[in-house]
């Protein structure tokens, strides 16, 4: 095959639910046993893709996919109220889901083992300032 570090996009197993990835991206899942700034893997991969798609049956052999855990955050509160007219029953509970902020290191293939330590986050660019002297255009 020769995909040792795959700059595609895969579709794997995270957190109890399959997710499309792309590497670089974030992704938001169920919350990770693990602390921030840690690499995980997720092992069932579906679709490898690259310059030449892998499918699986049902998993592509030896593929994984690595993450770093970006911060742990819970999501908005959701009410469930219900009411029973004219028998004066009313119930409200309300429920926060916690979630995990990872961002895809690696697409791995032919059983390679993740690296231990994240690779540094890219930087953004700085928008580029206007120039002192330069006015607009009169409309």
């Amino acid at each position: 095959m020769g995909l040792s570090a795959v700059t595609g996009a895969a579709i794997g197993a995270a957190t109890g639910g399959w997710v499309a990835t792309l590497i670089g991206f974030g992704q938001v899942g169920d919350r990770l046993e693990a602390e921030p700034g840690t690499v995980v893997e997720f092992g069932e991969v579906l679709v490898v893709g690259g310059d030449h798609a892998v499918l699986g049956t049902p998993t592509v052999a030896g593929a994984t996919v690595a993450a770093e855990v970006l911060d742990h955050v819970r999501g908005d509160k959701v009410i469930a109220f219900k009411k029973r007219r004219r028998k004066n029953s009313r119930r409200k509970r309300g429920h926060r889901q916690q979630f995990s902020l990872v961002r895809i290191t690696e697409i791995l293939t032919e059983g390679r083992k993740p690296s231990p330590t994240p690779p540094p986050r890219p930087r953004r660019q700085a928008a580029p300032q206007a120039e002192a002297g330069a006015t607009e255009a009169p409309t």
